[in-house]
């Protein structure tokens, strides 16, 4: 609206002005080479500007015809810059497709056209990547690390490819360079892996504080990360450093109070300081949290002076926290064991073999059984049935990380130097062939002589072995049967009909 009432005005103007021109008396007088023209002033004015309209013509036809060479190199540059784009376009998405022979169409069409700028470098990079060619992609990461704009994303090129070689530090050289330009995820992270895996927890924590301030990170991963690494550095310091390692872990378990070894290593500290009271409070919590027999061995033994009925009632206290748990069931008749109660160990241990339950009885089942009958009846053809059924039994909760079991807790994954890679779950297991079963036979146990039969005579029966042989059996069945595979893919014999064992007084 205001252009439009511009416009009406700037046309008024024009009217008035020609209007005071054609009313003005007088003549316009040109004189040239003796010759006198005389014209009326509207008639000069127009004259005047039809010369200029004229002027102005011819020098836009001259612009035009000396320009032309020019246009049309502007035209041609102009096609093939859109020509390269479109080619990287498509030369990123063949890339990303992992179409090799298309993206090195595309490569070439963009070298040509765009040079070495930073996306035509990153196309060429990509395509390198996917071809093997490792040298040219290293050279090409350098070139686009040489760009004041694309500085980290060759840094982060180059950062990928020497941990490909297996150059550690290389890459961390690099990491450490896009982390001072402008920090990135990638670069904290690559940062805190490497010092994690070199086991330098001090400067891990220091790593995981500045992805923090940075905002690299979210506050539950921070306080996780925090977590696993204090409980490291208070791991390591051992008994040398008892109040620090301490404190270390009272913060670990407040930040995470469902990490395990840094409440089982808290309530351990604090029962050592004699601040029995808050010991059991932390190490209740981190029960409700994650039942772990960690915490349970712990808990029960807080008071090293207990008698083993003080024990059995820790480990009730337990149970009671979280029922309806296979570990508080293991914790109870571990503690009735120990106490002689044995009754109360079948009962709490019979809900985990319960001939109607979907999954068999665990390895640890099998063995809190053959304990029970070893210790109220000593060693006996039950005590081995059930050692014999753990050796084959499924496996047990476990700490694993990248398909390596263990036995303990580590903050790192020994197979990747992953920060807080284990997890307590049950390992995976290869199925193994279905085969017929059948419970195994005191005898099964017992080495015996052969004794060849007549062929008129009827069969002797082999003598019993001597009592000491077959202690010694026992005891390498049950060391063969605690002792866990360390291969996560280990497959383990099933039993489909194992109903389990029937009773004592049954038998």
């Amino acid at each position: 609206m205001i252009r439009l009432l511009a416009i009406l005005a700037l046309l008024s103007l024009a009217t008035i002005g020609l209007a005071w021109v054609w009313d003005q008396p007088g003549d316009i007088t040109i004189v040239f080479r003796a010759q006198r023209y005389e014209f009326a002033p509207i008639v000069a004015l127009c004259g005047l500007i039809a010369v200029i309209a004229a002027l102005l013509f011819v020098a836009w036809l001259l612009r035009l015809v000396f320009g032309a060479p020019a246009r049309i190199a502007r035209a041609r540059r102009a096609a093939q810059k859109e020509k390269s784009l479109n080619a990287l376009s498509k030369g990123m998405i063949a890339a990303g497709a992992g179409d090799l022979r298309a993206a090195q169409r595309a490569s070439a069409i963009a070298d040509k056209g765009l040079g070495d700028t930073p996306l035509a470098l990153l196309l060429r990079a990509q395509t390198a990547q996917l071809a093997g060619d490792r040298e040219t992609t290293r050279k090409t990461f350098e070139k686009l690390a040489e760009h004041p704009d694309a500085r980290p994303l060759g840094l982060r090129g180059l950062h990928v490819e020497a941990r490909r070689t297996g150059d550690t530090e290389a890459a961390r050289l690099y990491a450490e360079e896009a982390h001072k330009i402008a920090p990135a995820a990638w670069a904290g992270a690559a940062l805190l892996e490497h010092h994690s895996a070199g086991g330098d927890w001090p400067n891990a924590l220091a790593s995981v504080e500045a992805n923090a301030a940075q905002r690299l990170i979210d506050r539950p991963t921070a306080d996780r990360q925090r977590a696993v690494l204090k409980t490291a550095i208070a791991l390591d310091m051992g008994d040398a450093h008892q109040g620090e390692a301490l404190k270390l872990a009272r913060e670990a378990a407040d930040l995470a109070p469902d990490l395990t070894p840094a409440a089982a290593l808290a309530g351990r500290l604090m029962a050592r300081g004699g601040d029995l009271r808050r010991a059991s409070k932390l190490l209740e919590a981190a029960w409700k949290a994650c039942p772990h027999p960690d915490i349970a061995r712990v808990y029960i033994d807080l008071r090293p002076g207990d008698s083993a009925a003080d024990r059995l009632a820790r480990a009730k206290t337990l149970a009671r926290l979280v029922q309806d748990d296979p570990e508080s069931d293991l914790c109870v008749a571990g503690a009735a064991i120990d106490a002689r109660e044995f009754d109360m160990a079948r009962q709490s241990i019979a809900p985990l073999i319960d001939a109607t339950a979907i999954s068999r009885p665990t390895r640890r089942v099998c063995l809190t059984m053959a304990d029970i009958e070893e210790a109220e009846h000593g060693q006996t053809g039950l005590a081995r049935e059930w050692l014999a059924r753990a050796a084959r039994a499924p496996r047990d909760k476990a700490w694993v990380a990248d398909g390596v079991i263990s036995d303990t807790w580590g903050p790192v994954s020994p197979v990747t130097g992953k920060l807080d890679a284990f997890r307590w779950t049950i390992p995976a297991e290869k199925l193994a062939a279905m085969a017929p079963w059948s419970p195994p036979s005191p005898e099964d146990f017992i080495e015996t002589p052969m004794i060849e039969a007549s062929p008129v005579e009827a069969p002797v029966s082999p003598p019993p072995a001597p009592a000491d042989d077959a202690a010694t059996k026992l005891a390498e069945i049950r060391a063969a049967a605690r002792a866990a595979p360390r291969a996560a893919n280990d497959p383990a014999p099933i039993a489909p009909d194992d109903p389990g064992p029937k009773p004592r007084d049954a038998a």
